[in-house]
């Protein structure tokens, strides 16, 4: 009802000012002329009375009344150009169109192509309510406002920035994941996120704070595919391509074959001249999809299974650190302390030589309670 009132008072304000110049002053300059023709009449009677009373000479009573005669006929002629040179079907006609057919055409489109039945949607209450699926300027809105309110809320700019990064708001996604590692901590996943919005804000260079995020995503999860993709780039990008080489096929061999990272990796390692080796026995997504039917002692036999597979291939080929690592994780996992120890103690001995592997391998043992 309001936005029909609204549209009725809009309309008629735009007719009066279409028919307002359109008026008649037909009225109104009779009237001025009437009055000076009147104050002139006056003054020749008085001119009359004057001659006749002797007060003014013949000739000075004609002169006057000639004066008047002329400012008579001039006021006539100035009243006659003042009169509007509109015809009266003229001003019919432009009345007709702003009283009649313009409010018509206007309420035709509206109908045609608005939505008259549609309640009104304020900001405000747009804000309020869930926002509809692809309603993502709303929803960022929200989680702006929320963060204005509650600046120390890491987990709202966690949210936030990898939307920034689908809609290209790179900076803004730089900063999100910023604010997020420093409320929340570091992960992975958060370092993964800074390192790729600060690779995209510089063009596809991996920059130096973009490789110390995937540096520091790589110490918080040594198998973390993208950080370790991405530390190759920046070797390749450095000018070290045989570097790069050897990152990605460790990460190829390592990776599931229909992981979603193979074929870049293929294209990767092309690029700098090396072949992509097979890839290490693992679960497949129909494996993973089977293992949901399983029983949980059926589920826990085809586990251990794919741990026995890995220690088997590292005791034929113990130059793996990542895979020592994420062996003596999967005992741990499996309950099996004793065959975790031996596991580190088995990489100990492979990299007796290498600082950098034994304190990765201390540093699992601590966080596992494997001693050191």
């Amino acid at each position: 009802m309001l936005l029909w009132t609204a549209i009725s008072l809009m309309t008629g304000a735009a007719i009066l000012a279409v028919l307002w110049p359109l008026r008649s002053r037909d009225a109104e300059v009779g009237s001025a002329v009437e009055a000076d023709i009147a104050v002139y009449r006056d003054q020749l009677a008085e001119i009359e009375r004057d001659r006749a009373n002797g007060l003014i000479g013949e000739a000075e009573g004609e002169a006057a009344r000639a004066e008047l005669g002329r400012r008579i006929l001039r006021v006539a002629g100035e009243a006659e150009l003042l009169r509007p040179q509109r015809s009266d079907f003229h001003r019919r006609t432009v009345a007709v169109i702003a009283l009649v057919l313009l409010p018509v055409a206007a309420g035709a489109t509206y109908l045609a192509l608005g939505s008259p039945q549609l309640g009104g949607q304020p900001l405000a209450a747009r804000l309020e309510g869930a926002p509809q699926q692809n309603d993502v300027a709303i929803l960022i809105r929200k989680v702006e406002t929320h963060l204005e309110a509650n600046p120390q809320d890491g987990r709202g700019y966690e949210v936030v920035a990898p939307i920034y990064m689908r809609i290209g708001r790179v900076d803004d996604a730089v900063r999100a994941w910023g604010n997020a590692i420093r409320l929340l901590g570091s992960s992975p996943q958060r370092q993964t996120g800074l390192g790729e919005a600060l690779l995209s804000q510089s063009g596809g260079v991996v920059t130096a704070d973009a490789k110390a995020a995937f540096q520091q995503a790589l110490a918080d999860d040594p198998s973390d595919p993208k950080a370790r993709y991405y530390l190759g780039l920046a070797a390749e990008q450095d000018g070290k391509p045989q570097e790069a080489a050897v990152i990605w096929t460790r990460l190829a061999a390592e990776s599931p074959a229909d992981a979603p990272w193979q074929p870049l990796l293929r294209t990767a390692l092309a690029r700098v001249g090396a072949e992509p080796p097979p890839p290490a026995s693992g679960p497949s997504a129909a494996d993973v999809a089977a293992a949901q039917a399983m029983s949980p002692e059926q589920r826990a036999t085809m586990v251990r299974g794919m741990v026995e597979g890995l220690e088997q291939r590292l005791a034929q080929d113990g130059n793996d650190i990542d895979g020592w690592l994420r062996l003596m994780r999967a005992w741990s996992v499996l309950g099996d302390t004793a065959k975790a120890k031996a596991a580190a103690g088995d990489a100990r001995a492979q990299f007796a030589k290498d600082d950098g592997a034994l304190g990765r391998i201390d540093a699992l043992s601590r966080e596992l309670g494997l001693g050191s």
